[in-house]
Order: C-alpha cells, then sequence, then structure tokens
C-alpha cells in the first residue's frame, strides 16, 4: 500500500540530490559547458569550516534543548491527569505552525523593542538576544516548536507500554525518581533516539528561522546555501549546489550515527 507513495518521495528526493552533485561538479551548469570539476567546492572551501561548526552548534543546542523539554512533556502527558491534557493540547497545536511564523513571534517577545524587553523596562540594558553573539533567539524557536514533536512521538510510545511495567516497579517500592530511570528513561529511548535525530537534521538543514533571528556573519551553511543561489551570477549557483551536498553528507552523517546508536538499544533490536 505505501509502495507508490515511497517510490515517488525517492524519485523526488534522489532526484534532487543527483541533480545537485552533478551541478556541484560542473555537469550541469547554467552557463558554459560542461566539465567535471571540484572548483565549486574549492571555491566555498574557505567558509567551509566556521558555517559547519556554527550550524552544527545550532542543531546540537536545539535538539538536546528540545529533546529534554519534550520528554519532560511526555512525562506529563503519560500520567492522564489534567495538567498533562493541557500539555498534549498545547503540543498539538504547535505543531501545524510554520517556523517562520514562530520565528517572527520569538522575535517579536526576545528582541531589543519586544514584548518581554518591554515588560520588564530593561531598555537598553536588554541582552541582544535576536541576531546576538550566542543565536539565542534561533536555539529557541527551534527548540519551542521542536520540542512539540518530541513530547507526541514519546508519548505515543510510551502510552501503550509503561502504564504495566509503571505500576509494577510502584508496587515493589521504587520512588517516582527510580521508575523514571530504570523503567520509563528506558522505555523511551528509542522513540526518543529517532525523534531528535529527525529534529537535529532538519535544524541543520532549515535556514529560515537563522535567517530571520540570527546575525549577519558568520553564516550557518543553509543560510550561505541560499544567499549563494539567490546571486546574480549563474556561475555561483555550483557553489550552492555544493554547499546543499555538504549539508545533505553532515545530515546523512548523522542519521547513520544515530542508527548505529539505537542498534545498541536493546528494546530496538
Amino acid at each position: 500500500m505505501t509502495a507508490p507513495a515511497v517510490l515517488m518521495a525517492s524519485f523526488v528526493v534522489l532526484g534532487g540530490l543527483l541533480t545537485a552533485a552533478a551541478q556541484s561538479l560542473g555537469l550541469l551548469p547554467l552557463a558554459g559547458s560542461p566539465s567535471l570539476t571540484l572548483g565549486a567546492y574549492t571555491a566555498v572551501a574557505p567558509d567551509l569550516p566556521a558555517a559547519i561548526g556554527l550550524s552544527l552548534a545550532i542543531a546540537s543546542a536545539s535538539t538536546i534543548a528540545a529533546s529534554v523539554v519534550g520528554f519532560t512533556a511526555a512525562l506529563v502527558m503519560v500520567q492522564g491527569r489534567w495538567c498533562g491534557r493541557v500539555v498534549a493540547a498545547v503540543s498539538t497545536l504547535t505543531i501545524p505552525f510554520p517556523h517562520i511564523v514562530g520565528a517572527a513571534s520569538v522575535g517579536l517577545l526576545l528582541s531589543d523593542s519586544g514584548l518581554l524587553s518591554r515588560l520588564t523596562g530593561a531598555g537598553e540594558a536588554w541582552p541582544r538576544l535576536v541576531g546576538g553573539p550566542w543565536w539565542i533567539a534561533v536555539i529557541a524557536d527551534y527548540s519551542w516548536k521542536e520540542s512539540a514533536f518530541v513530547a507526541l512521538v514519546v508519548t505515543g510510545a510510551l502510552i501503550t507500554r509503561s502504564t504495566g511495567y509503571d505500576e509494577t516497579a510502584a508496587l515493589l517500592g521504587a520512588g517516582r525518581i527510580r521508575r523514571i530511570r530504570h523503567v520509563l528513561v528506558p522505555l523511551s529511548l528509542p522513540a526518543l533516539t529517532v525523534s531528535a535525530t529527525i529534529v537535529f537534521v532538519y535544524t541543520f538543514g532549515s535556514y529560515e528561522v537563522a535567517w530571520l533571528l540570527g546575525r549577519p556573519y558568520p553564516e550557518p551553511l543553509p543560510v550561505m546555501a541560499l544567499r549563494v543561489f539567490g546571486s546574480a551570477s549563474l556561475t555561483s549557483r555550483p557553489e550552492a549546489a555544493a554547499l546543499a551536498m555538504v549539508t545533505t553528507i553532515v545530515s546523512f552523517g548523522a542519521a547513520t550515527a544515530a542508527f548505529a546508536l539505537l542498534r545498541r538499544i536493546p528494546l530496538w533490536r
């Protein structure tokens, strides 16, 4: 039943990757004759270390924060009490909003002249959270949006299997902390790892939030790729494709490492 959808998705993804790879290697130039060359990669090489490092830092910080908040929210939702239902409703409402809308909201909240700055009366003493050196607003937006996704994924994994184990551990005298450590964390670890990997890959390759809330320089890898792609010079397109391929390679590396970690988790096996 899913084969046609998988086939179409694979065609789109593989077609895009092959086109980007060919363009980055000079085989599909928009101007001039095709020739196999690594010129696009060497042209962007000086800026790659800073761009990759910044993108990895933003993605890692956002993933860790989203995983911690999402797992905590999942624990609240699994209890089935009124507060859990409220958290579930808020998480469900958060997911459909586009990241660009969330980024605009975070900007209005955390900017120098934003809502929090005015409510606290900080004025010029307000720290530069938007466009500042630590990319706080970008990480805050990703953490807020993606924590809802992590919470719903982990809740779906826990709600079907945690009740019996949790009650058994409680009957045997385990306290709340011990039940979380020895029951809920192991049961949720596969779902948490998968959802965290998705969050990392998405935040690593996403550009709109970093473009809207971040600094002009240094640029994360996706923002740099978008800027180069939109350049007036047609000869810069291979460089944009090269940046896109580097982003893809790093993302595949992160996914491969995550699945290697999953194979070590007993519940996944």
